[in-house]
């Protein structure tokens, strides 16, 4: 199994471009490991069982020696516990499994709430990527509605705006046939820009939850990551290799010839969205509440999957 690419790290954060197909969390019947070992059957399934039955973020650095092996169905925080010989990291926000791109992990509990707090009050700026065959009603614009559940877990745009999801975005012609798409989501809400996109007519290329053209993988990946400490502002870029849609030649010309994110002319954010942060009881995870058992505190403005 490839490693999983580490674009920066610091005594604080560790920043990857995580692969497309690669939850978050493990699936619920794989919190076990391959051992390479000869033990007997019996044994294999004890350890298996034990493994199998203990939350993931309680594994000791005994968890995860040289005979760990990782799963196909494990999460990306187990995996780079095991990568990277490490007991503890904690998710700084979320991408949806479909999703590659820039991805934060925090090596400790106070790292973790530093950065869940830039997060939740709408500082860090992010921009992705993302392929459609379909044209958009409009080039470029904005999409700013309430969202709602509905079933089969698919997420709707409303037309009220009392804590909106709020999503920028430029389209370009990646290829003919294929349009491509510079986003910059302003907010961090499930789904959002797969949201923001079927309804300016443009589903996301492999997003067939959405009507998106059925393709090898979810073509969309987070791009560019801008963290604002206070020490300095954090810019980590992540390199798009994988798709077909994104790895066609003539894309991948698009691509290269794209300017920096930052130079598009971004619309201004109306000012009355501007003082909203991130709903704690819509964007709380897994992490927040394990973290809130363990220390007594909780970092629950954690930002959820694009």
């Amino acid at each position: 199994m490839h490693a999983i690419p580490i674009l920066f790290e610091n005594d604080d954060i560790i920043i990857v471009n995580k692969p497309s197909g690669i939850g978050m969390h493990n699936a619920a019947d794989s919190h076990r490991f391959k051992s390479p070992t000869n033990e007997n059957s019996a044994s294999r399934s004890t350890s298996s069982t034990a493994l199998k039955n203990r939350d993931p973020e309680s594994l000791g650095e005994e968890d995860w020696g040289p005979e760990a092996r990782c799963t196909e169905d494990q999460g990306i925080v187990t995996r780079l516990k095991a990568q990277l010989n490490r007991s503890d990291l904690y998710l700084c926000h979320r991408l949806d499994t479909g999703t590659s791109g820039c991805l934060c992990l925090a090596k400790s509990p106070q790292a973790a709430a530093e950065v869940g707090e830039l997060f939740a009050s709408r500082q860090v700026v992010k921009f992705y990527l993302a392929l459609s065959q379909h044209k958009p009603k409009k080039k470029q614009g904005s999409v700013i509605g309430d969202m709602k559940n509905r079933r089969g877990g698919q997420r709707i745009l409303l037309k009220s705006t009392e804590k909106p999801a709020i999503t920028q975005f430029f389209s370009h012609a990646a290829k003919p046939g294929t349009r491509g798409f510079v986003v910059k989501p302003y907010s961090g809400q499930t789904h959002q820009i797969r949201v923001a996109l079927k309804s300016v007519g443009a589903p996301i290329l492999g997003d067939e939850l959405y009507g998106g053209a059925s393709a090898d993988r979810l073509h969309l990946h987070a791009w560019q990551l801008h963290l604002p400490f206070s020490t300095g502002t954090i810019v980590v870029t992540a390199d798009v290799d994988d798709g077909e849609g994104f790895t066609h030649d003539v894309v991948k010309q698009w691509l290269s010839s794209l300017p920096e994110p930052t130079r598009y002319p971004w619309p201004t954010i109306p000012t009355r969205y501007t003082s909203m942060r991130e709903s704690d009881d819509a964007h709380s995870t897994k992490e927040a509440q394990q973290h809130k058992n363990k220390h007594g505190k909780s970092n629950e403005n954690t930002e959820t999957s694009q």
